[in-house]
């Protein structure tokens, strides 16, 4: 008989610890997942699921380490904890992201169980190293009314999480108060995470040309697009911004490196060693681990660290200067070639240009396009070049169209040039055929 206690309680410890988040002691993702199945299996009229993610919880990881982020995650489960009445559920479903069950809640009841949880959370978590203030995003769905089952309300509370992510109104989100607009681009976001995980990302490569008679191949620039399975070819413009504000580009430049290193890779082994020039955001330049894994995937596909150019805009280095100023000095430290792209389109000094360990400058096209016949656009055009080669840099022209932008840039001095005048972008097949015809054969410029 004690035996059979012994393993019976053996049974139970392990059945509660299967369903214990180990971190926190609260809730996990199974046991919050059986919950809510076991409150919509039971008939109730009124239930409401949340999901509640901590903003900006990678600085707390990034600035005082994972272990300081441990501890204001217990200390913040401990916190919401203690606001929440016993009937309802809270779980941590994983990194700093929360669930809660509400039985038994419509909208107005939902309302104000989140709201409790908002205005606890606002009091600031002492930890020994440092105090930390703490916001959060917390989407809501209710059923029956934004859905009947578990996944579709799950799905529509992520949705509205996310809503509340890039709004920044500091209150919580309802799936049924999100307009058609919020909901179509949140359900594209969610079409790009899975997107992500297929492998749907291609990569278009736009060649960079001497300006002179050889017109030389001295590299490629990889532009991102996503090969959507009902939409077509989905250009840059259309997802890249809502990717940033949901914290997906770290993700997507990994995934464009990998590609673009692949890619650099079969060009050397076919002869063809061309430079393969991928751009940065600012997730990129704030993550410190961002050089190692960039030298990983150099060494993985055992490509030269010349095989390999880094890009950022203007704008982009001056939402965090001195942060960008860093870890830019580290990439290049490694031998990478690291260019500023949209020059003239910013608001950066001449001062702080002056000391970026930047090695080319990629004139903005709204400046070449124009040089043929705006006299202002060609005056820019040409002061920069001039500029560039003082400072030692390279100056590259975007947004060459035809044959007589492309002769005014070689009388100013220009060293490179690309645009639709030289080369559409394309897939990387139709562009090593390109390479391929160009090796020791010239063509005229289209």
């Amino acid at each position: 008989m004690a035996a059979s206690i012994r393993t019976a309680e053996a049974l139970g410890t392990a059945r509660r610890q299967a369903r214990t988040d180990e971190l926190t002691g609260l809730a996990n993702r199974r046991c919050f997942v059986e919950r809510l199945e076991t409150e919509l299996a039971g008939g109730g009229s009124r239930l409401a699921v949340a999901y509640l993610d901590l903003d900006r919880f990678k600085e707390v990881n990034d600035s005082f380490g994972h272990d300081v982020g441990d501890s204001l995650l217990r200390l913040v489960g401990a916190r919401l904890r203690e606001s929440l009445g016993t009937d309802v559920l809270l779980a941590r479903l994983g990194g700093d992201e929360f669930g809660l069950v509400m039985p038994g809640a419509g909208r107005e009841e939902a309302a104000g169980i989140v709201a409790a949880v908002l205005r606890t959370l606002r009091e600031p978590f002492v930890l020994p190293e440092v105090d930390l203030h703490v916001d959060a995003s917390i989407g809501v769905a209710v059923h029956p009314d934004d859905g009947s089952d578990r996944s579709t309300l799950l799905r529509r509370a992520d949705v509205a999480m996310y809503a509340a992510k890039n709004g920044h109104g500091g209150g919580p989100v309802f799936a049924t108060g999100l307009d058609d607009h919020a909901k179509a681009r949140l359900t594209m976001l969610e079409e790009l995470r899975t997107g992500l995980d297929r492998g749907e990302l291609v990569l278009h490569y736009q060649p960079k040309v001497t300006v002179d008679d050889a017109r030389r191949v001295i590299g490629m620039e990889a532009l991102v697009r996503w090969q959507h399975p009902v939409h077509g070819l989905v250009y840059p413009d259309a997802f890249l911004y809502t990717a940033e504000s949901a914290d997906l580009m770290g993700r997507i430049t990994t995934t464009v490196l990998e590609m673009a290193c692949r890619q650099s890779r079969r060009w050397q082994d076919q002869g063809l060693p061309v430079p393969v020039a991928v751009n940065l955001s600012v997730s990129d330049l704030r993550d410190p681990d961002f050089p190692d894994q960039v030298s990983a995937l150099l060494l993985r596909f055992g490509v030269p660290t010349t095989a390999i150019e880094l890009e950022v805009t203007e704008s982009v280095l001056m939402t965090d200067a001195d942060t960008a100023l860093v870890q830019l000095g580290r990439l290049r430290d490694m031998g990478l070639r690291i260019a500023v792209d949209d020059y003239g389109t910013g608001y950066s000094s001449l001062s702080y240009l002056q000391v970026l360990p930047v090695d080319d400058l990629k004139l903005d096209r709204s400046f070449v396009v124009r040089c043929g016949t705006d006299p202002r656009s060609a005056a820019i055009v040409q002061s920069t070049v001039g500029l560039a080669h003082s400072l030692g840099m390279r100056i590259i022209a975007e947004g060459v169209e035809d044959m007589e932008i492309f002769e005014r840039l070689r009388v100013f001095g220009c060293d490179l040039a690309q645009g639709y005048g030289i080369a559409r972008p394309d897939d990387a097949a139709t562009v090593t055929a390109w390479l391929l015809e160009r090796a020791g054969v010239e063509e005229p410029i289209r």
